[in-house]
């Protein structure tokens, strides 16, 4: 079976669902003319969990588990509100008392200026870009005028959150404001990429919350919050089967880290830019190249700047990359998912061929 990643904004030109981002090897693939099949979630089937409703023993625990929903809804809703752009509408979360609103990249897309609602409010406050950060999917933007009473969402820790916890997204899904559903956190470590068809950012994200909390096209940005009222995730995909019609595959949704968050939106609260992405690069340009059998079978080396990592460790225009360390490269898309488990400075070895002839080179990694 086939299934398909797409992010969970809701577009309203194709109202009420968006266009299919990428293709998730975990199930199956794609590829077209010089097009990346897309993401594998990098986690083994082993630390995944299925999504079974509580369960509970009698009347009791039950009411003690609504009690905490509820808790945590009535704590958490407030610091969650929907971003309405031109032509895309989608959720972001409050990130402090000046106004900053943390939120996905594509919700953003090339806006400059947004209308933001609160939870239970009427009325739009005109908010504006900070910076956007596609290479992640995140963006800060920042409200005209600060309401009284707003209240910045708690950020929890990524270390803590594991497999199995109860966790709800809270957003826009479909345009419903102010929506909560509820799931399990199903896996961690996930690396996803995204494609570009459809307003995707092309970004491939490592170590994402995988959740089988419903996300829908308007919880992207939203919040993935534990039962101690924190926020664990930014929502940002939803899996589709194609051979459903492009229907949502339930109980798959993905999530980017709240480690990811803070540090992408700290930066460009400060600085108005990401200064250090702690994201390591190989410093080339590369496409997908095929076998024989039109099978894909390695990188080629289009560009490598001499100031870039592999042209360092000697490596030319021409080259074909076929594995990074131990992972076997056939794809951008397999080896830019090999370097996002990596961190600049680090030291790699590549596999490549030239003229046909198999060689190595160790590569310092550098930075994006």
């Amino acid at each position: 079976m086939d299934a398909s990643l797409r992010p969970g904004r809701v577009r309203r030109a194709a109202w009420p669902l968006t266009a299919v981002l990428a293709t998730a090897a975990l199930i199956g693939g794609c590829s077209g003319s010089g097009a990346e099949s897309a993401a594998a979630p990098k986690a083994s089937p082993s630390r995944s969990a299925s999504a079974p409703a509580p369960q509970h023993n009698g009347s009791g625990g039950t009411d003690s588990l609504q009690s905490d929903y509820q808790r945590v809804i009535k704590d958490v809703l407030p610091s969650v509100v929907q971003i309405d752009a031109s032509n895309s509408l989608g959720s972001g979360i409050v990130y402090d008392g000046q106004g900053h609103i943390v939120t996905n990249a594509h919700v953003v897309g090339n806006e400059r200026t947004f209308k933001v609602t609160a939870s239970g409010s009427s009325s739009a406050i005109t908010a504006k870009l900070v910076a956007a950060y596609p290479e992640q999917d995140l963006a800060v933007i920042k409200l005209d005028s600060v309401p009284s009473g707003l209240k910045p969402a708690r950020f929890g820790d990524s270390a803590k959150v594991e497999m199995g916890q109860i966790v709800l997204a809270m957003g826009s899904p479909l345009g419903l404001s102010s929506s909560v559903t509820q799931g399990i956190v199903s896996a961690t470590g996930r690396t996803v990429s995204e494609g570009r068809d459809g307003g995707g950012t092309g970004a491939t994200i490592a170590n994402m919350v995988q959740t089988s909390a419903a996300i829908n096209p308007g919880n992207s940005g939203g919040a993935l919050v534990n039962l101690d009222d924190e926020i664990i995730g930014i929502p940002t995909l939803a899996a589709t089967d194609p051979d459903m019609g492009g229907s949502a595959a339930p109980g798959i949704g993905f999530a980017i880290p709240v480690s990811m968050v803070k540090t992408v939106a700290d930066q460009i609260i400060k600085s108005g830019k990401v200064t250090d992405s702690g994201r390591a690069a190989l410093g080339i340009t590369g496409r997908t190249v095929v076998d024989s059998g039109y099978q894909p079978a390695g990188v080629a080396v289009v560009a490598a700047p001499a100031n870039g990592a592999a042209a360092k460790a000697g490596l030319k225009v021409g080259d074909i990359i076929t594995k990074l360390g131990t992972t076997e490269i056939t794809s951008i898309t397999a080896l830019t998912e090999a370097l996002a488990a990596d961190k600049p400075g680090q030291k790699v070895q590549v596999t490549y061929t030239r003229d046909g002839a198999k060689k190595t080179a160790e590569v310092t990694l550098g930075e994006i």
